[in-house]
């Protein structure tokens, strides 16, 4: 009787710890959930992929039951902030705005990447397209395209163009222009598209195809011009700026875009958890509306429809990188 009350009294015991580590393990995933995650992005604070960020990581911080914190980590064309992401191990607590910089115009800008495009990320899925647009200081005497080709072929000593940055779809766009107009236009990189409009503004250079983003308030308080935007539609919140295309400029179209990719490591259903949250962020009511004031395109979609995008936009942009041999090592 004696041994059947040990045998009794340590499975008891043994029940009461079982029981109290299966209470413990939800309250430890719950700790480690709570956690914030880190949301970085390659260009400064105050630029249309920041605002994307900040407004998506709002609504997606929501649905997840956790903060985001997004991290501003800019300079070498985005390749700061994706070698930051590809080597981090943080898996469930990191992941970064992957653009046409960082996954199609950065395997053909440079001989040796500190990360893969492909191998590197997990795509989590697309976040929007912003329609580029040709813009410039008002005091130039341009409102159309036909007078911006006259003013920069009387005046090709200040054929300066601002960009977001090396590699930037400012800098291809801008390049793509140039091939397509002949003008011997000089790149002038900054470290984001904030700055870069900043410097429109005060005049220190004439023009730049900028995001529409980055530019929507300043041409709306006429601060900037807009001349043409380079997609196949004019825009419906800036209605009043004709498409290039309309203008001569046919078959001309570049956009800047953006994905949410996460480390390769991640588990897959913390992947899922993240795309889940992520398609409802574009689907709700404050992100639609902010898209709009920022004259976006909101692209919800699959991982998988993600990597088919950005796998095109390589093969496009890299036939451009090659034949004009644009380089940046």
């Amino acid at each position: 009787m004696k041994i059947d009350l040990i045998r009794r009294t340590l499975l008891s015991s043994a029940l009461t710890v079982a029981s109290l580590g299966a209470a413990l393990l939800p309250a430890a995933a719950q700790a480690q959930d709570s956690k914030p995650l880190e949301w970085v992005v390659g260009y400064a604070a105050g630029g249309g992929s920041d605002a994307v960020a900040r407004t998506v990581a709002e609504a997606m911080g929501k649905t997840l039951g956790r903060s985001i914190v997004v991290s501003n980590k800019p300079g070498a064309a985005t390749n700061i902030a994706a070698d930051y992401v590809a080597k981090s191990k943080d898996f469930g607590h990191i992941m970064l705005t992957a653009d046409f910089a960082t996954l199609a115009a950065n395997p053909s800008l440079f001989a040796k990447l500190p990360y893969d495009a492909e191998r590197d990320f997990v795509p989590v899925g697309l976040l929007a397209r912003f329609p580029m647009i040709l813009v410039v200081n008002p005091a130039l005497p341009v409102r159309s395209y036909k007078d911006f080709l006259a003013w920069a072929r009387a005046n090709p000593e200040a054929l300066n163009y601002a960009s977001a940055g090396p590699g930037s779809p400012h800098h291809l766009a801008g390049e793509l222009l140039r091939e397509r107009t002949g003008l011997k236009m000089q790149h002038v990189p900054y470290r984001g598209a904030a700055p870069a409009v900043q410097d429109l503004i005060g005049g220190r250079v004439p023009f730049a195809l900028m995001d529409s983003a980055s530019v929507q308030p300043h041409l709306l308080s006429g601060k900037l011009r807009g001349i043409g935007v380079a997609s196949p539609a004019r825009l419906k919140t800036m209605a009043d700026i004709p498409t290039l295309a309309e203008q001569g400029l046919g078959g001309f179209e570049a956009y800047a875009w953006q994905g949410l990719v996460v480390p390769s490591g991640t588990p897959p259903e913390t992947v899922a958890q993240l795309h889940r949250a992520l398609q409802q962020a574009l689907d709700s009511t404050m992100v639609k509306a902010r898209f709009q004031t920022l004259a976006l395109e909101a692209l919800p979609g699959t991982p998988k429809q993600m990597a088919d995008y950005a796998r095109v936009e390589r093969e496009r942009w890299g036939r451009l990188i090659a034949a004009n041999n644009i380089r940046l090592d």
